[in-house]
């Protein structure tokens, strides 16, 4: 069995260990939140498909004409449905937009560098990223959460040693995870304010005009390359643009940046399996213990202490 798909099972124990409450302790009360989690675990299943996906369609796509195509698609699908509009909603879009936008492009270009499977395990860090950025606006921070960062630096560096020096793919799927971490933050905060279907939509919308500013000078030269993408865009766009952007902003009403963060640690599993069974991919021994020391630091940052 290839080492990427090995690294699947214990990761996915640990994260249902986490979520043991769910089934052990289920109650009315606690229906609602759970069903929250439920909807965000989802989401990251979704996510999964995307990095073999677009590892792809970068291939004879450029990564600004299939972001621009793929927002575009997902912002259409969704604005027939918008029915709020204030300055305060327009502003808040605009500004989740613009965060998750950066995002979007780091991991893409990215992903030309880089294999799917790595660019999943180094996004991934966003989890331990958001309490680290907690602490930086004033938030408590635990022992075992630096132990985690610390963890996961050294996953990283063994990750990358099985490829060679640090280079430039990881640099900027390091920037995705980043600027991911602080989209979370962000969400968290913002999404209470506003009907969550609106806030997906302006921040789509937002995304929208960016990716076309960038796409503008390449898109009458990739025609043809759109054209030979087209199922591929229309998929990103509904299911893992427009829908998931909505079911993130819709449960994040709810749930905290932390237990988002958790269930995004399963985003990695998810990119494995598919990376997997589309595209052959495999981590050798080295990238095999890398990204294992990553999922538990992600696991052991959200370890909560027993009193």
């Amino acid at each position: 069995m290839t080492g990427s798909f090995v690294l699947v099972f214990p990761h996915l124990a640990l994260c249902l260990y986490f979520f043991k409450d769910l089934f052990f302790n289920y109650d009315a009360k606690s229906a609602s939140h759970y069903g929250y989690i439920l909807l965000l675990i989802a989401t990251t299943l979704v996510w999964g498909t995307t990095f073999a996906l677009m590892k792809g369609v970068v291939a004879t796509l450029s990564p600004a004409v299939l972001l621009c195509g793929r927002f575009w698609v997902g912002a259409l699908v969704l604005l027939p449905f918008c029915r709020h509009f204030s300055r305060a909603l327009i502003r808040d879009g605009a500004l989740l937009g613009s965060v998750v936008f950066l995002s979007y492009v780091t991991q893409v270009i990215g992903l030309q560098f880089v294999s799917s499977n790595r660019s999943a395990f180094i996004t991934s860090l966003n989890v331990i990223l958001v309490p680290l950025l907690g602490f930086l606006l004033g938030r408590s921070l635990s022992r075992q959460v630096w132990l985690s960062a610390g963890l996961a630096l050294g996953g990283i560096g063994v990750l990358s040693w099985e490829g060679g020096a640090l280079g430039v793919g990881d640099l900027w799927v390091l920037g995705c995870a980043l600027s991911y971490a602080v989209y979370i933050l962000l969400l968290e905060a913002i999404a209470p304010k506003h009907p969550p279907l609106a806030l997906a939509i302006y921040q789509l919308l937002t995304i929208s005009l960016l990716g076309f500013g960038w796409a503008a000078p390449e898109l009458w030269g990739q025609t043809q390359a759109i054209w030979q993408n087209w199922g591929a865009i229309v998929y990103l766009g509904i299911m893992a643009t427009a829908i998931t952007t909505w079911t993130q902003a819709t449960a994040q009403r709810h749930i905290t940046s932390t237990e988002t963060a958790i269930v995004y640690a399963l985003e990695p599993v998810f990119a494995s399996i598919f990376s997997f069974w589309w595209l052959g991919e495999s981590l050798g021994t080295r990238g095999m213990l890398g990204g294992a020391m990553v999922l538990v630091a992600m696991v052991l940052s959200q370890i909560k202490p027993q009193v």
